[in-house]
């Protein structure tokens, strides 16, 4: 049963936002909306009136009108804001004045801090290059980068001219790299020299060379300098450092392109987990009209807000938090791993700077909470009011854990949704409460419904999250997908005109979501769907294990329960052990839920953004081939789960 842990007084509801928002639309429209609930309503069943109402409530800035918002309710292919002429980075440099735009920090470096001002003379002589050596709109432009400020100066420099920016962390080996950037072909590539992870430095101009002998598409590699001053470049085709590269031309103005609405933007991709990525690509107008809903409304992020989350370059996070650049707060930016030199790093940081919104992974959460550190107590978070969590579902164990050791007074915001909308189904409400285990509400314009096995919506069960309304950042298409094929067997092969997510949900009572793990690795012991959330959250409170999997294995016409536990150090998983975590199961989750083996294994795997990898175990413990093993941080941790015997019996 979910706990009431958080609810907002009536004086700050009437400072968000959303109040705000809430009052354009009834003074818009001649409605009274004064909670959440009847807004979303009203915004899930007036598509139309909706987004055009977040596009004057944002004021984007747009040289051409628009004539229509949609062309059709039914998706997919429903064109958006038909007519609009407008720049993706025009919108996220409106501001240059000396207002902080980016506070930066490396783990081994100082604080850096930059203006919008100092941003706008950087990505303008930045742009001024790229044009000069022949960069086009619709050409790609590629970062191997560390989350560090160069990396936004080349997106926005790429974005102003029309280019399409795609971009994945340099901790992905040579066949992850490939798999996505041969996919797109890009015409010039950003990389630092290497980057720094507990304490040491990682070279990426090696990485970088065998990329560039296999991908014949790039004609420039711009090279910055960052775990040292003047990285030796020689060997690397078509290489020039950074400084070389940026025009020396101080008074550099940006010539913003003006393009449609669904010009692309980004190009992103899928885990790659059971083959090569999906490369997604996404339009500048229906990626900055999301962000700008969900940074503004749901976020209530503003000027006066200092904003951080722990991201790299190739999670969905960090074109989320960069966009924050629209609104005029200030974008914080960590590099590094986040338990070096210590547990408490990221939390001195927030001290340091101020942070009124820090964003982080539920397993983050989860693996700060199994240490007992108490933020609250080391560390002045005055400032902080939202705390955001993504990832994977957060357990309601870590709901409680942040308001009894973080902040009291604090909004949590757990928020779900994917890398396909850039963006989230699911999230917060500075206007509600928070229950545990529960994010707060289904975004506004967002029609999201969980479905059961025979598609129907239900409320307090477990099914499908579908959505049935069209919304501005689905991907335009996907690269190399000329039929729209792969495309539509992504969403749309289950329910036509549908979208379906991948995940499972329940729908609460409240107004809630509590996601329930993916459904393409739901358990169906008996022919009965089952969430593997459910077992997490029981793991996560047992202080003997410290990780956890669990994946369904074809047995005997059916499928079986199989838990794979990673022991906390100094335990041991005994008989004793299996029994209590048998009883936890059985009385907490149900029956069906209860594992037929439990096996421990040495390590987990996650992708690089920090999921469970449920589907390339099952893979493994079925003798199936794990096609792309780049898209783990820990690849070597599959080879736990081949051949055992345990599975045999």
């Amino acid at each position: 049963m979910s706990r009431l842990l958080w609810t907002p007084s009536d004086e700050r509801k009437k400072q968000t936002n959303m109040y705000r928002f809430m009052q354009f639309v009834n003074s818009r429209y001649d409605k009274d909306f004064s909670e959440y609930p009847p807004l979303h309503s009203w915004s899930v069943e007036n598509i139309s009136d909706f987004w055009a109402s977040i596009w004057d409530f944002t004021e984007i800035i747009a040289s051409g009108p628009y004539g229509s918002v949609m062309d059709k309710l039914k998706m997919p292919n429903v064109k958006w804001f038909d007519g609009a002429k407008l720049n993706f980075a025009e919108n996220l440099l409106r501001y240059r004045d000396d207002r902080i735009a980016i506070i930066f920090k490396g783990e081994t470096r100082d604080k850096i801090s930059i203006t919008y001002a100092q941003l706008y003379e950087e990505v303008a002589r930045l742009a001024k290059s790229l044009k000069e050596m022949g960069v086009k709109k619709g050409e790609r432009v590629a970062g191997f980068m560390p989350n560090m400020p160069h990396s936004i100066f080349a997106m926005l420099a790429a974005t102003s001219i029309g280019a399409i920016w795609s971009s994945c962390s340099p901790d992905f080996g040579i066949k992850g790299v490939l798999d996505r950037f041969g996919q797109i072909r890009p015409k010039v590539l950003f990389t630092a020299n290497g980057y720094s992870y507990k304490g040491k430095k990682v070279d990426s101009l090696k990485r970088i060379t065998d990329v560039l002998q296999r991908l014949d598409s790039i004609e420039r590699v711009i090279v910055v300098p960052y775990t040292e001053e003047d990285p030796d470049i020689i060997g690397i085709p078509h290489g020039i450092s950074y400084g070389d590269f940026i025009s020396n031309d101080k008074d550099a103005v940006l010539d913003f392109e003006q393009l449609p609405f669904d010009h692309p933007v980004y190009i992103m991709y899928s885990s790659g987990t059971t083959g090569l990525p999906k490369c997604m690509v996404q339009s500048a107008g229906g990626i900055l009209i999301n962000h700008l809903k969900e940074l503004i409304l749901h976020a209530d992020l503003g000027r006066k807000d200092r904003i951080f989350y722990f991201t790299t370059c190739g999670w969905m996070m960090w074109n989320w938090l960069v966009s924050s650049l629209a609104v005029g707060a200030t974008v914080i930016l960590y590099d590094g791993q986040p338990f070096y030199p210590d547990e408490g790093v990221l939390w001195e940081f927030a001290q340091d700077v101020e942070m009124t919104v820090f964003g982080t992974s539920a397993a983050y959460i989860s693996a700060i909470s199994s240490a007992s550190l108490i933020p609250s107590e080391k560390y002045d978070l005055t400032p902080l009011r939202l705390l955001l969590s993504t990832g994977s579902p957060l357990s309601e164990e870590c709901f409680e854990y942040v308001y009894k050791n973080i902040k009291k007074d604090l909004q949590l915001s757990s928020i779900a949704g994917g890398t396909d909308l850039n963006g989230c189904f699911a999230g917060g409400n500075p206007m509600g409460p928070v229950y545990s285990g529960e994010l707060q509400c289904c975004c506004l314009g967002m029609d999201v419904k969980a479905y059961d096995a025979m598609g129907n919506p239900v409320v307090d069960e477990e099914g499908e999250l579908v959505c049935l309304s069209p919304f501005p950042s689905m991907p335009i298409y996907f690269w190399d997908d000329q039929d729209g094929e792969k495309y539509h067997n992504a969403y749309f092969d289950v329910y036509p005109g549908v979208w379906r997510h991948g995940d499972f949900i329940k729908i609460t009572k409240n107004g809630g979501v509590v996601f329930c793990g993916r459904s393409d690795a739901t358990l169906n012991p008996g022919g009965v769907r089952i969430g593997t959330a459910d077992i997490y959250r029981l793991m996560d409170g047992l202080k003997e294990v410290e990780d956890s999997v669990v994946v369904g294995q074809d047995w005997k016409n059916d499928i079986r329960v199989i838990l794979f536990v990673k022991m906390a150090q100094g335990s041991r998983l005994t008989d004793e052990l299996k029994d209590k975590i048998n009883l936890l199961i059985r009385e907490n989750a149900s029956p069906r839920h209860v594992p037929a083996k439990i096996i421990k294994v040495a390590d987990i795997p996650y992708t690089l953004n920090m999921k469970k990898v449920e589907i390339a175990v099952k893979k493994i413990i079925q003798n199936e081939d794990v096609k792309n093993r780049d898209a783990l941080i820990n690849p070597e941790s599959l080879d736990n789960y081949k051949d055992l015997k345990e599975l045999e019996k």
